[in-house]
């Protein structure tokens, strides 16, 4: 009887040291001990751990970057947010499901930073998490990081998880974005200024800078029913040259796309939208317009999109947020494409 009660005791105690622990980091004043480290290093270690912790159904899907990651940042600390937004992530998947992590070395630019107006531009370590559960309305996402807030039963989590996850991404001087729709998942992207610790080789990926102000007259109509995302894609297409129609839902393209008698060039569409996917819009466009090429983008991972049945594997497509660069190199490939068929 006295083992049963100081059981008890001694699990109140550990459960009231971790609400301390998450109400300080929630706050950014705990000590860090910062180191500069590899971040997939990080998560390989950790990830025998993680699996052990979740539960058997489900999966654990690693994609580490191409090149070296170093980040100053706090082991532990790194550690306490992937297990947060992993369990978060199994919370929301009852029945299985896999969770992604992804990592890879980004440029954030001013396109990115006018969204996003806490953010300085440069190079950036990003980690995704990402899971195939019930995902989120608006109304929530805009409470996720917010201390005590849950949508979970009496008794099932404190509400400090994601707050603790804030947090802790706010000391170490970054950013955090969620991107979710109801049915269709969650990815939650972190961003964590990269560590000049190693040089690295320039990717054979990078561009020039874009050409501006030169007319290349190919038509464009973006689709987006984010009004301030879409505004800066059509701003940066038309800053290229090209000719720019928007729309801001699949209704709105649709009705556009039939009184339109233009010629058109090509259709950049969010994936995910209230009333239509792309892939449906995009069938419904080149009833109008066949051949009609099409880039898709989404905030989710193109995998994640993929095995949701939505996207076919090897179409061209740009991952939320992308730069002013990824996003020129994306329109100039596609359009070369085209015109090497024609």
């Amino acid at each position: 009887e006295h083992k049963q009660k100081l059981e008890v005791i001694y699990g109140a105690s550990v459960r009231s040291m971790n609400l301390v622990k998450q109400l300080v980091a929630f706050s950014r004043k705990q000590q860090l001990k910062i180191e500069d480290l590899d971040l997939d290093n990080i998560i390989m270690d950790f990830q025998m751990l993680l699996q052990k912790i979740l539960r058997e159904d489900i999966e654990i899907q690693y994609i580490p970057s191409d090149e070296q990651l170093y980040v100053q940042a706090d082991r532990g600390q790194l550690e306490q947010v992937i297990l947060n937004l992993a369990t978060n992530a199994q919370d929301v998947m009852p029945e299985g499901g896999t969770i992604s992590i992804e990592t890879k070395l980004v440029e954030l630019d001013e396109y990115y930073t006018g969204t996003h107006l806490e953010v300085t531009p440069g190079s950036y370590a990003q980690l995704m998490i990402s899971d195939n559960g019930e995902g989120m309305d608006t109304e929530t996402r805009e409470h996720i990081f917010e201390p005590f807030y849950t949508n979970k039963e009496a008794g099932e989590g404190s509400g400090l998880g994601l707050a603790t996850v804030y947090g802790i991404v706010k000391q170490h001087g970054g950013s955090i974005w969620v991107y979710s729709e109801p049915g269709q998942g969650t990815s939650f992207k972190i961003y964590l200024p990269a560590s000049d610790i190693a040089p690295r080789e320039e990717s054979s990926h990078v561009l020039q800078e874009p050409e501006q102000g030169k007319s290349r007259k190919e038509m464009v109509l973006v689709v987006e029913d984010e009004e301030i995302v879409r505004d800066l894609t059509v701003n940066v297409l038309q800053q290229q040259g090209y000719n720019v129609l928007n729309a801001g839902n699949g209704a709105d393209c649709i009705q556009l796309v039939q009184d339109y008698e233009g010629p058109l060039d090509l259709l950049i569409t969010d994936v995910i939208m209230p009333d239509i996917n792309g892939r449906d819009l995009y069938d419904r466009v080149v009833e109008y317009f066949p051949e009609l090429p099409v880039i898709f983008m989404s905030g989710y991972p193109e995998n994640s999109i993929s095995s949701h049945g939505v996207l076919d594997k090897g179409v061209d497509f740009l991952q939320k947020p992308f730069s002013v660069k990824d996003l020129d190199h994306k329109v100039r490939e596609v359009l070369a494409r085209r015109e090497k068929i024609e």
